[in-house]
């Protein structure tokens, strides 16, 4: 699944403590991650990877030339998923401990 890849290659670049975290990640600086800022942050992996810019990720440019070839439109729709799983009190905003929670 090219969402884990792409979520582990950035968890394993940087492995902070989940206020350290919670603080890259929110952009506005509200103690908070909103939707937004979560599908921002961890689409830096897929940037890094669409090596010609066009917002879809083809088989050469996927790990090993493996995988199923995504737009990153439904990149963003698989992190709003994986957003909704890990907002655990439906507030639609991720604090520290949520972060640092998996995904239900």
């Amino acid at each position: 699944m090219v969402l884990a890849s792409l979520s582990c290659a950035v968890a394993s670049a940087v492995d902070p403590a989940p206020a350290d975290y919670l603080m890259r990640m929110d952009g506005n600086h509200d103690g908070r991650v909103s939707l937004a800022e979560y599908q921002d942050w961890l689409c830096y992996g897929f940037d890094a990877m669409d090596r010609n810019h066009d917002g879809v990720l083809s088989r050469d440019e996927l790990p090993g030339g493996r995988g199923q070839v995504i737009s990153r439109d439904a990149h963003r729709a698989r992190l709003a998923l994986a957003f909704g799983r890990q907002d655990r009190d439906g507030n639609g905003f991720l604090d520290a401990r949520e972060l640092a929670s998996p995904p239900r």
